[in-house]
């Protein structure tokens, strides 16, 4: 029978889909199961943030090329070395602590075949000469830094007149109109396309919504474009006027844009061309973003988070409801509520040891509809007194000197194309 039985961390949520963005407070619980008494050095917990990129090119050689960037990382103390040890009886010990995300900006989840974007929660117990034993777990976080904003929600039009050479006659021109740049997941865009043929052709137009991924490391760079939505219009005739109107729907779990990575981007297009044969095609490209749901102007309360949440209200101890998975990188819909669960303090509590469990919100489920019970928890006797955690908050501990890229470099203010 093994002396350590179960090593568990999980965290509260906040909403239906499980989400972080900056500010947020993440807060959870580390549950260690004995069959006998043992001694620990050390305990903490962590919660960190790091991207990397990584692919190979084939030619006469085979070049690999990889980087790594540290987003964050923030650390807390439960049983700290200075204690010099610990003597934990058998039975049940459980753990809170607390973390607030940074406030910056930082990307969103995102994992592909060349690159990924991770944050997770990760513990680690330390029994001296014993091996180490460690414990994590994958979080979802939803970036909501989305620089100028306000300008993504104006309408927006653009316009293209061609001559169309030597195999046809005539010009056409065209312009396209959207009511703003910016969309959520779910939600549908709407594109007019008002077209004069003035030539002798006949011609199609073609509507498209196209990611582009750029990987980038040792100033090399990577490029991915997927289609996630295409149509065609009715043939439009010669010498002839239309006006075209086409919807295209953002797919539910669409990822997010992602522009503030430095080795990592996620950015859409809408392209909206006229299939002429023996031509070259006019053609008219402009950029838009996907946002999370609550930045949409058209967001409104969905009723799928637990009304208590919002209200405020306290619950009992015994069944603090915990997320025991914490969801796939599809880019799930972000959080309305930001704010930490009710009587979650800023510093982890050593449960049993230097106090009692505060109370907590019942919203805390594994899926939002199930509850899942506890025992009481114990006193738990030790062999010298247990200081209080300690908490290390700094944030951007980075795995190398290399400071992280400028906020405004990325997102120049003054950029009037996008």
């Amino acid at each position: 029978m093994p002396t350590i039985t179960s090593f568990t961390i999980s965290y509260y949520a906040l909403n239906k889909d499980r989400t972080f963005s900056e500010g947020d407070i993440l807060t959870g619980l580390l549950t260690l199961n004995l069959e006998k008494e043992i001694g620990i050095r050390s305990l903490f917990v962590k919660v960190k943030g790091d991207a990397d990129v990584y692919w190979t090119e084939r030619s006469s050689t085979i070049t690999s090329y990889s980087t790594h960037r540290r987003l964050f990382k923030m650390k807390q103390c439960l049983i700290p070395e200075e204690t010099q040890g610990t003597v934990l009886p058998p039975g049940s010990h459980v753990f809170k602590f607390s973390f607030k995300m940074p406030e910056r900006g930082m990307p969103s989840s995102f994992k592909r075949n060349h690159g990924k974007v991770v944050y997770k929660l990760e513990a680690k117990l330390s029994r001296g000469w014993m091996m180490d034993r460690m414990v994590e777990k994958e979080i979802t976080f939803v970036s909501k830094a989305i620089p100028n904003i306000h300008r993504l929600m104006l309408s927006h039009i653009s316009s293209t007149d061609k001559h169309l050479g030597i195999f046809s006659k005539g010009s056409v021109h065209m312009d396209v109109i959207v009511e703003r740049r910016a969309y959520a997941p779910g939600e549908t865009m709407k594109i007019v396309a008002k077209i004069d043929n003035s030539s002798a052709k006949e011609m199609t137009p073609k509507f498209s919504l196209i990611q582009d991924v750029v990987y980038r490391a040792n100033k090399h760079a990577k490029n991915e474009s997927d289609i996630v939505y295409k149509k065609h219009g009715d043939c439009i005739d010669p010498k002839t006027q239309m006006e075209i109107t086409c919807a295209i729907k953002i797919p539910p779990d669409q990822m997010t844009t992602i522009q503030n990575c430095d080795i990592i981007s996620v950015q859409y297009h809408v392209k909206v061309c006229l299939d002429v044969s023996f031509s070259f095609n006019p053609e008219i490209q402009f950029p838009v973003v996907i946002i999370p749901f609550d930045l949409s102007p058209d967001h409104s309360p969905r009723g799928d988070s637990d009304p208590a949440l919002a209200s405020g209200a306290q619950y009992n101890v015994d069944s603090p409801p915990l997320v025991a998975h914490s969801g796939i990188f599809g880019y799930p819909t972000a959080q309305g509520f930001a704010a930490p669960p009710p009587g979650c303090p800023g510093n982890p509590t050593l449960l049993g040891m230097s106090g009692i469990y505060p109370t907590q919100a019942s919203n805390m489920t594994q899926d939002y509809n199930s509850h899942q019970s506890f025992n009481t928890f114990r006193t738990v006797p030790v062999n010298r007194p247990v200081p209080s955690a300690s908490v290390r908050t700094t944030d951007s501990v980075s795995q190398s000197d290399e400071a992280p890229p400028s906020y405004s470099a990325l997102f120049p203010s003054c950029d009037t194309n996008f």
